[in-house]
């Protein structure tokens, strides 16, 4: 398949051969016709070739040919590919070399196969974001989250988001849930903490806990009675509010507002200390400066 797709595409941007004597058929006359067939000869259908045409038509033909290429040999079928150029048509314009390099990389990562197909699918911005970015997130969660190499195919195979977050903000999340919720790496990579978003986290773990139906473990033991981390995260919110927190949709509501209306009053008592802190430390240096004048 792969070197089928690779002589495809070297056919496709070929010169074009003498012409045949007169009276054999001429080249197709419609602007572009020569660059759809070579689009179809990598496996696209008539439409799928004329929707690819459209992404920035101004390009010139091996760019395209080569990009949708190097998406087929990742294993993306021809319909993902060409939905993934239509959201992320900057993917055109990486030469074809940076494209099989990057997949290299999250192939040793361990989004193999299937798996490297459906997260490229979930978010193409991992063929064109910063390679610094990922590579920091990937040592925060090896170096100070200490997932082992197994936990993190598992957390990048459910979550490849990750790779694009800020590595305060992926700490916070992964401190929550070890600190206050005391769970484990191991239960974290299979229930896909990092799918839930940390405020919706947040939310239905203090829910639960104000409800007393979750008991922040102590001193590292975990509570073997607190609802398991996949319901909580996987349970849509009506089912998650009958069956663990048994509350209504109003109640969750009027929690949510209670709990941003503190979450402000906090910041602004913080920020209130900080100010009080810096007027002290203005005052301290005025008095040693007319000391020193004094002596």
């Amino acid at each position: 398949m792969a070197g089928w797709l690779l002589r495809a595409c070297g056919r496709a941007g070929r010169a074009p051969g003498p012409r045949g004597p007169p009276g054999a058929p001429g080249p197709c006359p419609r602007r572009g016709c020569g660059e759809a067939a070579a689009l179809r000869a990598l496996g696209l259908s008539e439409e799928q070739a004329r929707r690819l045409l459209a992404v920035q038509p101004r390009l010139g033909p091996q760019r395209r040919e080569a990009a949708a290429a190097q998406l087929l040999l990742l294993g993306l079928g021809a319909e993902a590919a060409l939905g993934l150029l239509e959201r992320s048509p900057a993917l055109l314009r990486m030469p074809a070399e940076r494209l099989r390099e990057r997949a290299e990389e999250l192939r040793r990562l361990g989004l193999d196969g299937g798996q490297l197909a459906r997260a490229l699918g979930r978010c193409p911005q991992l063929l064109t974001a910063p390679r610094r970015r990922m590579a920091a997130a990937v040592r925060l969660l090896r170096e100070r989250c200490l997932f082992t190499a197994e936990q993190l195919r598992e957390v990048l195979g459910a979550s490849p988001a990750v790779l694009l977050e800020e590595p305060h903000r992926l700490h916070l999340h992964f401190q929550y849930a070890y600190f206050r919720m005391g769970l484990r790496q191991k239960e974290m990579a299979k229930a896909r903490l990092f799918q839930m978003p940390f405020a919706e986290l947040r939310n239905r773990h203090i829910f639960l806990e104000r409800r007393g139906f979750y008991q922040t473990p102590h001193k590292g033991q975990t509570k073997t009675d607190n609802p398991k981390l996949k319901d909580i995260l996987r349970l849509p919110e009506k089912d998650f509010l009958a069956s663990l927190a048994r509350a209504t949709a109003e109640e969750y509501e009027v929690f949510k507002k209670l709990l941003a209306r503190e979450e402000e009053e906090e910041e602004e008592e913080e920020e209130e200390e900080e100010e009080e802190d810096r007027d002290a430390l203005y005052e301290e240096e005025d008095l040693d400066s007319e000391g020193s004048k004094t002596a």
